[in-house]
């Protein structure tokens, strides 16, 4: 299935780690997508995926943080990035998952 590329963000923090965020809109929303968006955000730490938030396909919405796999509740773009950002920021701030 096609998709549109809509957002597209790869930085360096200060401390020299990177984030990088892809979003994408599909054609048309698919069972495992409903909401109608392929997204992939990373926040990497020495060469290490520390989070990510991922759609891959047949896993549904999803994240990893702390070495650890679960379920993500999709409710809007706007939501997703600020949840990815609320948990980088627990990370720095050395809260556990």
């Amino acid at each position: 299935m096609k998709a549109h590329l809509v957002k597209h963000v790869k930085v360096e923090d200060d401390d020299g780690n990177l984030i990088e965020i892809k979003i994408w809109q599909l054609q048309a929303p698919s069972p495992d997508k409903p909401h109608g968006y392929k997204y992939s955000m990373a926040y990497i730490v020495e060469g290490m995926r520390i989070i990510g938030y991922d759609n891959s396909e047949g896993k549904g919405d999803h994240k990893h943080y702390g070495g650890k796999e679960v379920a993500y509740t999709f409710r809007s773009i706007d939501r997703l990035l600020e949840d990815f950002s609320r948990d980088i920021e627990r990370f720095i701030r050395g809260d556990k998952p």
